[in-house]
């Protein structure tokens, strides 16, 4: 695998496509003015909404949407100021609903929002450092009631487990059937939930038992990652820029945010843990962890750990994946994908 410079590869190394594009409805008399948007907006800007009229039709008013979502109704055919204080990062569908003459027609375009925050780089310590089972392919790392969780993958070779950390004894185990690839886990509400990758598959079990109580089918098209929870809501990432939030009681995804920092998508987000109000996310194969904002979707602050790789008997392709917080201890536990270490960190400014 090529070597990167691990930072600069999570801030920058992600290809940016353009935007400010815009198209019209089918048979759209009018257009959404863009001649004056810029490739991107950032969240402290505004963006002026107003339609071209190349007939010189008589506008009674045009009532503007984002996301399908009404923001405003204008009388006759002046712009409007819309503030992007709010919105969420990522692409933003504009529609301008123009009524003329008791007749309406629809007018589209699309504009693309990305951070002004520039992350911090933070530091960390290493607490401890403890024994880690080599052939782990880890997925995902909770811990739950101050008992340590760990998913792996593969096909023939996923189950997740509990576990004393300290000696890597082993209380409890749970094999997946071979034809599933597993993914990341979390613990709410003494439910185990856990992904699979490709399969379009999850189950809950019950966190005491560890008995098999449910399957269910994604109900988007999109691959199974990285998962956490709030306490309510639980989160989890698909293998791009976005982290889902989906409801635990019907396992529908209900919302979600686009990861960026700077003008760059952040894919591949992998593995999360939410920590003192902020997701901490794995990007793969980046040895370190992104910090983002779970409103906007902005990474605050980058954890290089690309220095751990010197302790660990590890290729390049045994990428770092794994994130717990101990909210005993108020440390964090990562490790990585068939590493013969895990290690309690605190992460600092």
């Amino acid at each position: 695998m090529k070597k990167y410079n691990f930072l600069t590869a999570i801030l920058l190394g992600i290809t940016i496509i353009s935007c400010g594009d815009s198209k019209k409805g089918e048979n759209s008399i009018f257009t959404i003015d863009n001649s004056k948007f810029p490739a991107h907006f950032s969240s402290s800007e505004s963006v002026s909404l107003g339609v071209l009229n190349p007939t010189d039709k008589k506008i009674d008013s045009i009532a503007y949407y984002v996301n399908d979502q009404k923001i405003a109704s204008i009388k006759d055919a002046n712009p409007y100021q819309f503030e992007l204080k709010n919105q969420k990062l990522g692409y933003q569908n504009l529609k301008a609903m123009v009524f003329f003459d008791g007749e309406n027609s629809e007018a589209t375009a699309r504009i693309e929002i990305v951070s002004d925050v520039t992350p911090k780089l933070l530091s960390y310590k290493i607490v401890n450092t403890f024994p880690h089972d080599k052939n782990a392919f880890t997925e995902g790392l909770e811990f739950y009631k101050d008992t340590l969780y760990e998913s792996t993958g593969q096909k023939g070779q996923s189950y997740f487990r509990k576990y004393d950390y300290k000696t890597g004894k082993v209380y409890q185990e749970v094999t997946l059937d071979s034809k599933y690839f597993g993914e990341g886990i979390t613990i709410l509400n003494d439910k185990i939930f856990q992904l699979t990758w490709q399969e379009k598959t999850g189950f809950i079990y019950n966190a005491k038992t560890l008995k098999l109580e449910k399957t269910f089918t994604y109900d988007k098209n999109i691959e199974g990652w990285g998962m956490t929870n709030d306490g309510q809501f639980i989160y989890s990432s698909d293998g791009t820029e976005k982290i889902w939030k989906m409801d635990p009681a019907t396992q529908k995804m209900i919302d979600y945010i686009n990861v960026y920092s700077g003008k760059s998508k952040i894919k591949s987000i992998n593995e999360l843990e939410l920590i003192n109000g902020k997701f901490y996310a794995n990007v793969w194969q980046k040895d370190a962890i992104a910090i983002v904002n779970p409103q906007s979707g902005a990474v605050e602050g980058i954890v290089d750990l690309s220095g751990l790789r010197k302790s660990i008997n590890a290729t390049t392709d045994d990428v770092l994946n794994g994130i717990a917080y101990n909210s005993k201890t108020k440390t964090i536990f990562v490790t990585g994908k068939n590493w013969d270490k895990l290690f309690e960190i605190t992460v600092s400014e």
